[in-house]
């Protein structure tokens, strides 16, 4: 084990000018990383995907759905904003909307997440079919992204597009730029005409035309539509409040040219809308003399920084030192100023035919170039990549309160950003996809470096503004390939010491804390362990994980309510209608698998199955679709709760998670231990490994979790190594593993790994058969209201009632303590059931049926094999009833057994006062007298 790094030591390596270059290029222009990815500590290691492939399933065909959908989406429209950011052309593709989009909430503040998202699951896609389409998709993200950092880091350039007379200059929407003109440009004229051929692409109020100003008090402006949605003209001396206006009476179309004219003479303002005067004010007293020397002289920019930036073309735009009379406005309708009687504007006139450069000819005379400029200053600086400014980041650092409408989670949107680039290089293996993850990580450390310790706590801590979601495991994985030791400083400059003090000493500060916003950063503590061998890290992820399971873990393996903790153990108190946020359920099951690396407690595998055969597959909507991946956002347990596959605005974090988990499936069916001396198989899963350093594979035939086992057949070679096959928790009797139709002898244990250590053949055929039965599991502050299990599965109540269910279980219970007896099956659609009327069905599957997940227990009377003892169930202070208590000694070795269980819970509930003797005497006879099933 390496030993502890500090900060401050890793901060010394970082600023060392000897460092061994971390990546070479080989011809191929493949980067060949510099360190193993899987590090030294591992004492179990992961098989890639393209090891792993899914045979027929309930996950291969979830997974069917997502991949149709990632091959038909196109990828243009994910790189809309990240082009626009950059002032590239987008080629008309229209943003995704939603939470990717400018419109969506927050004002689009987390755009760019979810093209991180997509490019994981291209990568996962290609790694797990082989399908050309998914790199093909992967190299055109790749390809644009390397476009759009180098754009960013020089000036902005002129993007044309066709003009109503020649070419004109657009600004694509969230490019943030607009026109610089010198200042002197209106000349101090007592009398004028500003000319303008627009159009916008948008309809947004109050984005400018021009605004000629020094600041929110002396200006002059001519909106492209106000709060009424049409043009407005203001000349003003003091403010808002001084205002002489001109306001047109129609709204601008969009996507279509329009000519703007407005003249100042003599008191008399007139605004003109493609020649028409719409509006007349004959008390202007004010003009561009009365306003002195202005500094900012704009196009496409408003002096107010909350107003958006126009988003259209501009034609000619032309400034006369007269009022232009109608006729000669009339004139510009239909020509250039000119070739009109008008001629070009004496004091500016441009043309915007400009094809290059950043820069507008004045064709006046007076040499007035104007300057392509972006809101945000100057470029920006080298690795940056995103789809907005740098402004999130800055605005951060100064921060002291949450305000998603001004900084929502700029180092969250980088993670999914560097994730997806990483995850592209692994599939790819093209250099570029490196070189930009690498890039960000040397921008980010160029920033947070500088900070003092003070400040990145107060920023990390900081709710939704501060989130940064799994940032730091994937800086270290970078790291891994890198070598570079200020990558992973850079992962340790996250430490949020409050919160990994706290976990470290097994104090739970988790009530209120969000928890999406915490969960992923533990499984960025366990690669610091890995890559520093700090234990903190990893005692701080593991006495996390405790406090989240199961006292703040619902059935289906998911947790949170409205997105946030309360205190451990409140079950049924926090059930809502957003309950269980997806993410959580994505981020845990990353964090029990990184955690059974340095751990085979099988209670990390048997979170998994439970999270991943309930909650996540069943997030999943079983329909096809192009436009959306259709994944919940929060899964409600609520009783008659429809999910909402298409949640909130839509490309919503939990939508990219779910797009990732439904094309990794198959990533913890099977393990293997470090020295190669075993393998684990984990989840009972159809599937085919192939293990290359041993020469075989291991086919995995089930219908699990319909069938009640499965069948591992090995090819290839012969190998020596020990199969460890996991005994779920639940799985309380008839655990039977065969090898070749010969039983293997042993005594499973549920919740632990059973062993067959032998030299396999091909050829050799393991059976393993785990009998099934109906359980239930009560909720921790309420043990009246419980969820259903049958094995792994969860069986939900399909109902409308929007009330708790009530329902007994014990009227037909089998001497094993089995309770499926009492339910019916429905024909013809396995795992599903009745009882009294009403069908459970798998939670996994994904349909938009009302559910209960909880139902409320009640079993008002005694009742064995359906024999009604006509005596009424008893209960303890702490809700325990006699047949709980009866109940809870199963299974039965037989009908002897039970009945003697039965007078014994009777005898002892008589002696307490609880039961009447004559009462306990029925329900003993009722026992007798009864038939069981096993």
């Amino acid at each position: 084990m390496a030993p502890p790094l500090s900060r401050r030591h890793l901060f010394q390596a970082a600023a060392l000018a000897a460092v061994t270059p971390a990546i070479s290029y080989a011809a191929t222009g493949r980067a060949v990383a510099a360190v193993s990815e899987e590090p030294s500590v591992w004492t179990v290691r992961p098989f890639a995907l393209e090891d792993v492939k899914l045979g027929a399933g309930v996950f291969a065909d979830k997974r069917q759905l997502m991949l149709d959908h990632a091959r038909g989406y196109d990828v243009n429209r994910l790189l809309q904003v990240f082009r626009a950011n950059a002032g590239l052309a987008t080629g008309g593709a229209v943003a995704p909307g939603g939470w990717e989009g400018l419109d969506g909430e927050a004002n689009g503040n987390l755009r760019g997440h979810y093209p991180g998202h997509f490019l994981t699951m291209l990568s996962q896609a290609y790694a797990g079919t082989g399908e050309q389409v998914f790199v093909d998709k992967t190299l055109t993200m790749v390809e644009a992204l390397t476009e759009v950092r180098e754009a960013l880091r020089h000036d902005p350039v002129v993007l044309n597009s066709p003009g109503r007379f020649g070419t004109s200059a657009e600004n694509v929407r969230g490019s943030y730029q607009y026109v610089d003109l010198p200042a002197g440009v209106l000349d101090g004229a007592s009398a004028i005409t500003l000319s303008a051929w627009v159009k916008p692409t948008h309809g947004a109020n109050w984005t400018r035309i021009f605004d000629f100003g020094n600041d929110t008090t002396r200006y002059l402006y001519l909106a492209a539509r106000n709060a009424g949605g049409v043009p407005r003209f203001a000349i003003t001396t003091g403010g808002p409040g001084g205002e002489q206006g001109l306001d047109g009476t129609a709204a601008l179309p969009l996507n279509q040219w329009s000519h703007l004219a407005v003249t100042i003479a003599d008191g008399t303002g007139t605004l003109y809308v493609n020649g028409t005067a719409v509006a007349r004010n004959t008390s202007m007293s004010l003009t561009p003399a009365a306003l002195g020397a202005l500094a900012n002289n704009w196009l496409g920019r408003s002096n107010y920084s909350a107003d958006p930036v126009f988003a259209g073309a501009f034609d000619e735009f032309n400034v006369w030192s007269h009022a232009l009379t109608a006729a000669e406005i009339g004139e510009l309708q239909g020509s250039r100023a000119a070739e009109a009687s008008a001629g070009r504007g004496d004091l500016a006139s441009y043309a915007f035919d400009e094809t290059t450069g950043s820069t507008f000819a004045d064709a006046s005379g007076r040499g007035l170039t104007a300057t392509l400029r972006r809101t945000w200053g100057a470029p920006s600086h080298p690795g940056f990549l995103a789809a907005y400014p740098e402004t999130q980041f800055i605005d951060l650092e100064s921060r002291t309160s949450p305000d998603y409408t001004k900084v929502w989670a700029p180092y969250y949107t980088a993670h999914k950003i560097l994730r997806g680039l990483l995850d592209a290089y692994s599939a790819t293996e093209d250099a570029r996809a490196l070189d930009l993850a690498s890039g960000m990580c040397d921008w980010m450390y160029s920033r947070l470096s500088k900070l003092p310790e003070a400040t990145l706590q107060r920023m990390w801590g900081i709710f939704s503004s501060g989130e940064f979601g799994g940032i730091v495991e994937a800086i270290v994985d970078l790291h891994s390939l890198t070598g570079k030791a200020e990558h992973l400083a850079l992962a340790r400059l996250f430490d949020l010491d409050k919160l990994i003090d706290a976990c470290a000493a097994n104090t739970d500060i988790l009530d209120g804390l969000h928890a999406n916003q915490h969960i992923p950063i533990f499984t960025g503590l366990v690669r610091l362990y890995d890559a520093t061998g700090e234990e903190r890290y990893l005692t701080a992820a593991r006495n996390f994980w405790g406090m989240v399971v199961p006292g703040r873990m619902y059935g289906i393996g998911g947790t949170s309510t409205t997105e946030f903790w309360k205190a451990s153990g409140v079950i049924a108190g926090t059930i809502s209608s957003t309950t269980a946020e997806t993410c959580c359920a994505y981020n845990m099951l990353k964090l029990s698998r990184m955690l059974f690396f340095h751990d085979q407690s099988p209670k990390y595998m048997d979170y998994y199955e439970r999270a991943l055969y309930n909650q996540v597959l069943g997030s999943k909507q079983d329909k096809a679709d192009a436009e959306k991946p259709l994944v919940t956002y929060f899964i409600g347990l609520t009783p008659g709760h429809v999910r909402d596959y298409t949640p909130k605005q839509g490309t919503t974090c939990c939508e990219g998670t779910g797009m990732e988990s439904a094309t990794k499936y198959q990533d913890s069916v099977y393990f293997r231990k470090a020295d190669g001396s075993a393998l684990y198989v984990n989840l009972y899963s159809p599937s085919t490994l192939t293990w290359a350093e041993k020469g075989v594979t291991v086919t995995q035939t089930t219908d699990y979790p319909v069938e009640q086992g499965t069948t591992l057949r090995i090819g290839g070679g012969h190998a020596a190594f020990e199969l460890r096959l996991r005994v779920p928790s639940w799985a309380r009797a008839g655990f039977r593993v065969t090898v070749n139709g010969r039983a293997v002898s042993g005594t499973p244990t549920p919740g632990s790994y059973f062993a067959v250590s032998r030299t396999w053949r091909s050829g050799d055929t393991v059976r393993v058969s785990m009998p099934f039965r109906l359980r239930v599991e009560k909720a921790l502050d309420d043990p009246s209201l419980q969820t259903l299990f049958y094995g792994p599965v969860n069986l939900v109540a399909r109902n409308p009632a929007t009330d708790y269910l009530q329902f007994g279980l014990y009227a037909n219970a089998g001497l094993s303590g089995d309770l499926l007896p009492t339910l019916t099956p429905v024909t013809g659609k396995p795992l599903h059931h009745t009882l009294d009327g009403t069908e459970f069905a798998p939670f996994s599957e994904g349909t938009e049926d009302p559910t209960h997940a909880y139902f409320r227990r009640s079993e008002p009377r005694v009742v064995f094999g359906t024999v009604d003892s006509g005596v009424a169930n008893p209960a303890k202070a702490d809700g325990t009833t006699l047949l709980d208590e009866i109940w809870a000694a199963a299974p039965f070795s037989g009908k002897g057994a039970l009945v003697a269980r039965v007078r014994s819970v009777v005898d002892t509930w008589v002696s307490a006062g609880l039961l009447a003797r004559a009462d306990g005497d029925k329900v003993v006879s009722t026992a007798r007298k009864a038939s069981f099933a096993a």
